[in-house]
């Protein structure tokens, strides 16, 4: 048996509880891991709550967490890792326990501590998707709203790489961070439109909502073009004529992207805080009271 935290009911932090259990069998093209690092996403915080009962339903009782960096201990059929290798990637069936499996594993970089290598994996990826959706070129003015969050810091840095001028919208806490990163950081709340093309007369071509703070009617105006703004996190996205961009798999493309981007210093990802495994539920109720200021990882 190992430890593993589980919720068997949808609510509160409260309901996270550790628990006892079987340590998963790795199937075809699967990896065990003897986790060193599990990362905590808002993504979780919205499956055990139930707010996402209709898109992502679970089966009682359910291991928390998308993404864990460990040791292969055990491998399926197929499975592109060896025992012993050090590696990232999105779990199957949860991440928050002292063992995971995954599929499409991907090598640990030594310049990556197990922390920012179990952050890179959900936020990393996504920030590679949805750039590539929104296809910004080089010369293009990029505005991210929620800069300061995690898939906003990694968009922000992927689109300077591509030479893209970036406006960034956040909290007083994270505007001399986005500054430093080479963006051109704008307070987020009332009057940011007008802050926004105070910082860029030249305009916006394209913007990446990753804040979900009913920024989509203005983005629009600023562009010019609903086919311009995309977002990941406002669900009236429709009634703006605006993409909605929330999932999707990585089928392996982006992922060692985000690695080698890391590994080699083009991309930095905060770590705002460690807990151990037992504190899972401090760890959610400190991101749903937004006192975060970085990634959350627990350590099994």
């Amino acid at each position: 048996m190992s430890q593993a935290i589980t919720f068997s009911e949808y609510g509160t932090p409260e309901v996270l509880r550790l628990s006892e259990v079987t340590p998963p069998e790795p199937g075809p093209g699967q990896v065990r891991i003897r986790v060193r690092a599990a990362s905590v996403n808002p993504l979780d915080l919205k499956i055990r709550s139930g707010l996402m009962a209709d898109a992502v339903p679970v089966r009682f009782p359910v291991v928390p967490g998308l993404d864990a960096s460990g040791v292969v201990d055990a491998v399926g059929e197929g499975a592109d890792a060896a025992v012993g290798d050090e590696v990232l990637g999105a779990t199957v069936g949860g991440g928050y326990g002292e063992y995971a499996l995954l599929e499409r594993p991907v090598a640990r970089p030594a310049a990556l501590s197990w922390e920012v290598a179990a952050s890179l994996v959900t936020v990393g990826a996504t920030a590679f998707r949805v750039l590539g959706l929104l296809d910004p070129r080089a010369g293009d003015t990029l505005l991210v709203h929620g800069a300061g969050g995690s898939v906003g810091t990694v968009a922000v840095q992927l689109a300077l790489a591509r030479g893209v001028t970036v406006v960034g919208t956040a909290g007083a806490h994270d505007l001399e961070r986005l500054t430093a990163l080479g963006a051109v950081a704008v307070g987020y709340g009332e009057g940011w439109a007008r802050r926004v093309r105070t910082a860029a007369p030249q305009g916006v071509d394209r913007v990446l909502d990753a804040a979900g703070a009913g920024v989509l009617a203005d983005s629009v105006a600023l562009t010019g073009d609903p086919a311009h703004v995309l977002t990941i996190a406002d669900l009236s996205a429709a009634r703006h004529g605006v993409r909605f961009s929330a999932g999707g798999t990585d089928d392996g493309t982006y992922l060692p992207q985000v690695v080698r981007a890391a590994a080699t210093g083009g991309l930095t990802l905060p770590v705002w805080r460690t807990y151990p495994l037992d504190a899972a539920a401090t760890a959610h109720a400190d991101l749903e009271a937004r006192r975060n200021r970085g990634k959350a990882v627990l350590l099994p």
